[in-house]
């Protein structure tokens, strides 16, 4: 059997330790009034000496059993009482070690209590969230890094087999070779950034810090080219509290996308400011005609208008929308997208 002071022991000495001192301090003060006797005569109607001490004699030993049966209640209802406290403690332990990194979708749920219980697992279960989510966007990156990669390494490989095949290569050829596979490992390099991006954006907001939408965009559109689709920045101010890395990722993405998938001559719409006190951004482009039914599709990584899944190509990867989806489901933001009328998209995301 188990030494180890556990916490319900503890609690139950606790309570019923002052029960019982505060017991016996009451069954002491009869006691000490009866053991001062009072001389015969000195009042009408007192008893004798020997009457005062035989009741003195008679009140010690039912005291002491008084005291003894307080003893078992206290400690009885101090262990019932104990463990009704620890109830709730108790589950939420039981149910934690049962979460491992294959059933973190498991939670502890509502306690319906309002104190520190309740707190805790709202706590943890924020916790085991955050930690399916980590493990999630691991599984997620390894597979589209593994699946994305394939193509343009073998790409790269049948290049240089080719190239050294021929024993008359010229200098020319070889050196056109020599492009070609740099081209293709920036293009991996930018893919690796963005599946980084992506990744990190699912795994939640680790330092979050007061900043304004509207210096976030500023920001952004000072990098932007002059060449390409018309720019129309109307920014109010926007404070709110994020990660600043992933929001400015966020921006980017949003203002790269719409300029992107644009039409020749056509704008791109940013704005910022407050809709019922919480910091808003909106993109809007012109460009293809977008189905209402191909929306939710747009924000999955590698998908393109039109059904097909992207490779390697000049337009991106495909991952842009996805990067904001991720983003804004880090910071609890709501993502709304919605086709413009005549071509084009409208984003908006509402920060909490």
């Amino acid at each position: 059997m188990s030494t180890r002071w556990t916490l319900r022991r503890q609690l139950t000495l606790l309570y019923a330790g002052p029960f019982l001192i505060s017991g016996a301090v009451l069954l002491m003060v009869p006691l000490l009034g009866a053991s001062q006797t009072v001389p015969a005569g000195d009042f009408p109607g007192t008893p004798e000496p020997h009457v005062m001490v035989e009741t003195h004699s008679n009140a010690v030993p039912l005291a002491g059993a008084s005291l003894a049966v307080m003893a078992v209640v206290a400690v009885v209802l101090g262990w019932f009482i104990a463990g009704r406290f620890l109830r709730p403690i108790r589950r939420i332990v039981d149910t934690a070690r049962d979460i491992s990194a294959t059933n973190l979708h498991r939670r502890l749920g509502p306690t319906g209590r309002r104190d520190e219980f309740g707190e805790l697992a709202d706590t943890l279960d924020d916790l085991f969230a955050r930690l399916e989510a980590s493990f999630a966007a691991q599984r997620r990156f390894v597979a589209n890094a593994s699946h994305e990669l394939r193509t343009p390494l073998t790409a790269q490989r049948a290049l240089l087999q080719v190239t050294l095949a021929d024993p008359e290569a010229s200098s020319d050829e070889l050196r056109a070779a020599a492009d070609e596979v740099l081209a293709l490992g920036e293009n991996q390099a930018r893919l690796i950034d963005s599946l980084l991006t992506l990744a990190t954006g699912e795994q939640g907001v680790e330092h979050a810090a007061p900043l304004d939408l509207a210096e976030v965009v500023s920001r952004a559109l000072a990098f932007r080219a002059l060449e390409g689709p018309r720019l129309l920045p109307t920014l109010h101010d926007a404070p709110t509290t994020g990660d600043a890395d992933l929001v400015e990722s966020l921006v980017a993405n949003l203002i790269d996308n719409a300029e992107k998938h644009n039409v020749p001559g056509g704008t791109v719409t940013v704005l910022t400011g407050l809709t019922d006190g919480r910091a808003t951004l909106v993109v809007e482009n012109t460009g293809p005609v977008v189905p209402p039914d191909e929306l939710d599709r747009l924000f999955q990584p590698f998908q393109r208008l039109g059904g097909q899944r992207v490779r390697t190509t000049k337009d991106g990867y495909g991952l842009g929308l996805a990067i904001v989806r991720a983003i804004a489901d880090a910071h609890r933001a709501d993502l709304a997208a919605t086709p413009r009328e005549g071509g084009g998209l409208r984003v908006t995301v509402t920060f909490r």
